[in-house]
């Protein structure tokens, strides 16, 4: 049996290996690349003009050949459907209608069942990314149909889904010795708490406190508490102790200690210590102390653990990275440091635009020269195929998500 979602009858499963675009009856040969994002740009994100893939004095292509040598192809990526890069491209400048038809009119063609599966997967995506429930559930059968297995199982990926009541809240533990080094990190943790609404610290694998790493605490607790997040700190007595030598009375110095700690016993039911040490605060610093605000604690029911250390495993990647302002892809080289191997986990990235990616295919091109191994996991369908478009396969491992 053939659904009618898409004309034509599909290559059933098991035929030979995925033919070169001259052997597919998919859509006229495109021209790929940049002239093909330039031809797209009408969507809401324009600003390729700017792309530079400049590095050290060469060119795209002039790192790929000084890469050569060293690299390490998998099978599988192969000459890419000009249908795949179109629709990438489109996705990337913020088309998404565009690049769905896209990628159902290739599916109504006779392609490879190599061919198909990545468009199904790419439009399967598309449709999750979008928020496209009942369109993503009418597709799924048809893709159980033509594929014999089960298709990918719906979860809203547009970032819109709406927050079920009482959900389970997630345990950011810190470790070590907070200091500046940490601030990508409570960046990650304040993005988390925010969308979440809640949020549990642990506190119990401190070792020390810098003045650079409890004005970051303070800034966050103060923060968070203030957007109205449900927060609890866990393992407060550890951190009072760590504060509490940090602190004299008389002594004018380590005022961000001091309100750390002041901001912390109000996770406590120490009122009266609270007050002892605000009132040596306000003689000390000659200002006034912060007021016994108590927050509302999390039961114990509401809380799911997911350890984030202060020397996290992987560089975290999420939400839509478009435009100019790329800071947050040029970080990856401070966090690279002295790794041998670099993760860069965009499981939560949902889109990245072609910018943007000709910049990341800089960054990791630069590591990959270095000797690092780069490894770019959890990339959604529409994200990878940008991504080969871009050559960055060539340069790093990509691993889709599951």
């Amino acid at each position: 049996m053939v659904l009618p979602f898409f004309g034509k009858k599909p290559v059933p499963a098991g035929s030979s290996a995925p033919r070169s675009r001259a052997g597919t009856g998919a859509a006229p040969s495109r021209s790929p690349s940049a002239e093909s994002a330039s031809r797209h740009s009408g969507g809401p994100r324009t600003e390729t003009s700017s792309l530079d893939f400049t590095i050290a004095g060469g060119d795209l292509k002039g790192v790929l050949a000084e890469c050569a040598g060293k690299l390490n192809v998998e099978e599988g990526v192969g000459e890419m459907v000009p249908a795949v890069e179109e629709a990438a491209i489109l996705y990337a400048n913020g088309a998404d209608g565009d690049a769905r038809q896209v990628l159902e009119s290739a599916l109504e063609g006779m392609l490879s069942t190599h061919d198909r599966f990545v468009l199904w997967g790419m439009l399967l995506d598309l449709l999750r990314l979008s928020g496209q429930k009942e369109r993503f559930e009418a597709l799924s059968l048809a893709y159980a149909t033509e594929f014999e297995r089960s298709p990918p199982p719906w979860q809203d990926l547009s970032g819109q889904a709406p927050r079920a009541g009482g959900g389970r809240t997630q345990t950011v533990t810190l470790s070590g010795v907070l200091a500046a080094s940490a601030a990508a990190q409570f960046a990650q943790l304040i993005q988390i708490a925010m969308r979440t609404r809640s949020m549990r610290i642990e506190l119990t694998r401190l070792r020390g406190v810098e003045p650079s790493g409890a004005e970051l605490l303070l800034r966050a607790v103060r923060g968070l508490r203030r957007a109205g997040v449900k927060l609890t700190l866990a393992g407060v007595a550890h951190l009072v102790n760590l504060l509490s030598v940090q602190v004299r009375p008389g002594h004018r110095e380590n005022q961000t200690h001091w309100l750390l700690l002041l901001e912390v016993l109000q996770f406590t039911d120490e009122s009266d210590r609270f007050e002892e040490l605000a009132l040596d605060y306000a003689m000390t610093f000659e200002e006034s102390p912060p007021s016994w605000e108590p927050p509302l604690a999390l039961t114990t029911s509401q809380v799911e653990a997911v350890s984030v250390s202060e020397e996290p495993d992987a560089y975290v990647l999420e939400g839509e990275i478009a435009g100019p302002n790329t800071e947050i892809l040029r970080k990856i080289t401070a966090f690279a440091g002295d790794r041998t191997k670099v993760e860069i986990d965009c499981s939560r990235l949902r889109r990245m635009d072609f910018v943007s990616a000709g910049t990341l295919f800089n960054i990791v091109s630069q590591l990959h020269a270095q000797g690092r191994l780069v490894i770019i996991k959890g990339v959604n369908s529409m994200v990878g195929a940008l991504m080969q478009v871009m050559s960055l396969h060539q340069v790093a491992r990509i691993e889709p998500r599951s």
